[in-house]
């Protein structure tokens, strides 16, 4: 199961969890909501990303509230 960056992300702009990320899975996306997402063909479900995130917007897939 992959991981999901949730809506409080939008606008945030920290890129914490990019910088733990060790397959680089997390990108950013330009667009109305300036976000990043977690491509899940590429995440490993690894999880450095869900505590280094400051917003606390990293969920597992199916634990998304």
């Amino acid at each position: 199961m992959t991981f999901v960056i949730t809506q409080p992300c939008i606008d945030t702009m920290d890129r914490a969890c990019v910088e733990v990320c060790p397959v680089d899975c997390i990108h950013f996306e330009e667009g109305s909501d300036k976000m990043l997402f977690i491509d899940p063909a590429e995440c490993i479900d690894c999880g450095p990303c869900q505590p280094a995130c400051p917003v606390s917007a990293i969920f597992p897939e199916g634990d998304v509230p």
